[in-house]
């Protein structure tokens, strides 16, 4: 097997040295948010997509709430013209709502592009050309001056179309391709040269749209270009200045995020982050990002499968259940302390507070999700949660004793199948295990309350009818008596719990016992809907589960002969 040559890689340059404020900033607005999902997005699919997929992502995308959408090529292919012109002449986007449409710096090029606006309120043009080393030098083998001159010249062509068409409110966008491998003194003069073309001011400000276009550095490298920049950028009341960052090295998200903290006030992106190679920035991750910090998105997240569905429709690409934010397995707990965590952190979970549970860092109900996924038990997972599932689905409230010998019960049977145990499975579990009806079994009692508690019960003993009589200072303390007075076996209760299931005259009581039997302690449940039936039977159960041998009878001659 070959190694790794890493010597012929080398790390991005280093951003002059400059002052650095961004690291002790906070956020606390959103951005302006771009979709590219209609060109960046669909250029990266294996198929482009169909008009009516475009028609279909448009129209989510406007439900989001974004308001600027960058909508396609219209003058290097004829279904982004035709879907540009169907936009407008439909009336499809909203008064609040700005399209942005792409063109290189190529005079007849940018004349189809104005031509494909026609009739529009408002619309960006979006002008771009690359300025990287490699770019200049391997690819459109130029020198600095020719690659300013390309961009000078595409701005005055923009420009000067925009002036035959005075009804459109124009905004101009532009971008040195490659940003995030130029040098930073170049992108600063080749933005400064088309500043001085279209003459933005503080009332009719342009974009500088500065990508990762290829991701070379880190989230910081990128943090630090941008905010060089806009310390070194002139004129810079009269420039919004965009940043579009992908997702090489994986940081895309962060990489736009950090940009935000150094200056930028835009941000280029699409749903769920598809795009070139890796993908764009995700949208949605970012937006989510903010609103966990209590800063709002200003966007509606709040039906996100709706959202994947789309995506994943209109793009073919399937999104993977652990993604950030909306992912459908993100709220999912399987490890057993995870679970635990929770569980305890739901329970003391307070409405007028801020919201504080473990591991689960918002509310899933906020985004449309619920509790009934958060916490699911396989072969890793403990009582947590199963407790957790047991209380959510059917409101049995385990005590704690009773979860401890339930566990190694629940880990079996989950290691046999393999895979996810569900709750009514964790249930049965829980029955099988603690309510056993043989050889003991409850036919009928009567309790006489007045003075100590007098208790009546008769048993089924492996087919034999069997009475005992006791008193005590309660029904289990009763039923002790008249049990050791019976057997002469002396049986003690640890622990005992008891609740009901449900409300109103269809409550049922479900108890649990926990008895010492010979020095050795043994757990039983039962329910039923008389509250004293239910202890007897959780007795019983753990009678049954102790495995005493021989009947009562046998078990009384026992007794009476050791004496």
């Amino acid at each position: 097997m070959s190694c790794f040559d890493h010597r012929k890689y080398r790390p991005a340059p280093r951003v002059p040295a400059f002052d650095r404020q961004w690291p002790d900033r906070d956020l606390v607005a959103a951005p302006t948010w771009v979709s590219e999902d209609l060109r960046d997005g669909n250029q990266a699919l294996l198929e482009p997509m169909s008009v009516e997929q475009k028609q279909r992502l448009w129209h989510q995308i406007i439900k989001v709430g974004i308001k600027e959408v960058m909508v396609g090529f219209p003058s290097a292919s004829q279904p982004d013209y035709d879907f540009v012109r169907w936009l407008i002449e439909e009336d499809q986007i909203p008064d609040d709502v700005t399209i942005a449409v792409l063109v290189q710096c190529r005079e007849h090029l940018i004349e189809r592009t104005f031509a494909s606006l026609v009739g529009a309120k408002r619309a960006i043009v979006h002008l771009y050309n690359s300025t990287s080393t490699v770019q200049r030098e391997r690819v459109f083998e130029m020198d600095r001056q020719g690659i300013v001159d390309i961009a000078v010249q595409g701005a005055s062509w923009v420009k000067a179309h925009a002036a035959r068409y005075p009804d459109v409110e124009w905004r101009f966008e532009y971008t040195p391709e490659s940003f995030s491998s130029t040098e930073i003194d170049f992108s600063l003069a080749i933005c400064e040269a088309v500043m001085d073309v279209w003459q933005p001011t503080p009332e009719k400000k342009c974009i500088l749209n500065l990508p990762t276009t290829v991701e070379v550095g880190g989230p910081h490298h990128h943090a630090d270009q941008i905010e060089y920049f806009c310390q070194h950028i002139s004129r810079r009341d009269s420039v919004i200045v965009s940043v579009h960052t992908h997702n090489d090295r994986g940081g895309a998200v962060a990489s736009a995020e950090l940009a935000l903290l150094a200056g930028a006030e835009r941000v280029e992106g699409t749903l769920l982050g598809n795009g070139e190679r890796t993908g764009n920035m995700d949208i949605v991750t970012l937006a989510m990002n903010l609103y966990s910090q209590g800063i709002d998105p200003e966007l509606d997240l709040s039906r996100p499968d709706e959202i994947i569905e789309v995506v994943q429709e209109c793009t073919g690409i399937p999104m993977h259940p652990r993604h950030p934010w909306v992912g459908e397995m993100v709220y999912t707990a399987f490890s057993g302390s995870h679970q635990d965590a929770i569980r305890k952190s739901l329970r003391k979970q307070q409405v007028d507070e801020p919201w504080q549970v473990a591991y689960l860092p918002i509310d899933p109900r906020d985004i449309g999700r619920d509790y009934q996924a958060v916490i699911r038990v396989n072969s890793q997972s403990g009582k947590g949660g199963m407790t957790f599932l047991l209380e959510r689905d059917y409101g049995i409230s385990l005590p704690r004793w009773m979860a401890l010998e339930l566990a190694p019960a629940v880990q079996a049977v989950s290691e046999t199948v393999s895979g996810e145990l569900s709750s009514q499975r964790i249930r049965e579990v829980l029955t099988e295990t603690f309510s056993r009806h043989e050889p003991l079994s409850l036919t009928g009692y009567r309790l006489d309350r007045d003075a100590d508690e007098s208790l009546t019960v008769s048993l089924n003993d492996d087919g034999r009818a069997v009475r005992l009589s006791g008193q005590g200072n309660g029904v289990i303390s009763s039923f002790m008596t008249a049990w050791q007075t019976h057997t002469g076996q002396s049986v003690s209760v640890v622990d005992y719990s008891e609740h009901a299931l449900g409300e109103g005259s269809d409550a049922v009581a479900i108890a649990f016992v926990q008895l010492n039997v010979g020095g050795q302690r043994i757990s039983g449940m039962a329910e039923d809907g008389d509250t004293v039936s239910a202890s007897l039977k959780a007795v019983l159960s753990a009678l049954n589960r102790a495995g005493h041998q021989g009947t009562m009878s046998e078990l009384a001659a026992e007794a009476q002969a050791s004496a």
